[in-house]
């Protein structure tokens, strides 16, 4: 198991009501840690931003590439969201305190306009 992969080591309660053939948790967490390391990987200036779970949402990591482009990915908690982004070699910001940077609301504005 790979260091980034233990983040996500928490067992699921029980494995009721997952339809038969969806992914397992632990295939979920290895395609979360690779998609986000993938974008991480390719793209310049990626930041990673913690976004706090809300009513309807958990706890999310966003990563932000200096092109304003992004990901959202969710993760169990605060803690593991900032040991990814160790991992990734990633600097940190918690949006409750940062909020988002004018180049993402930037790239957003960009992409509805085409």
């Amino acid at each position: 198991m790979s260091r980034l992969s233990q983040l996500f080591s928490r067992k699921p309660a029980n494995g009721a009501g997952a339809p038969a053939g969806a992914p397992s948790t632990a295939d979920q967490r290895r395609a979360t840690l690779e998609h986000l390391a993938d974008f991480a990987r390719t793209r310049v200036g990626v930041e990673a931003y913690i976004e706090p779970p809300t009513n309807d949402t958990p706890t999310t990591l966003m990563l932000i590439a200096t092109t304003g482009e992004w990901t959202r990915r969710r993760v169990p908690d605060a803690k593991a969201a900032r040991k990814v982004a160790e991992q990734l070699q990633l600097p940190v910001y918690d949006v409750n305190f940062t909020g988002y940077p004018q180049r993402m609301r930037d790239w957003n504005s960009k992409q509805r306009r085409r």
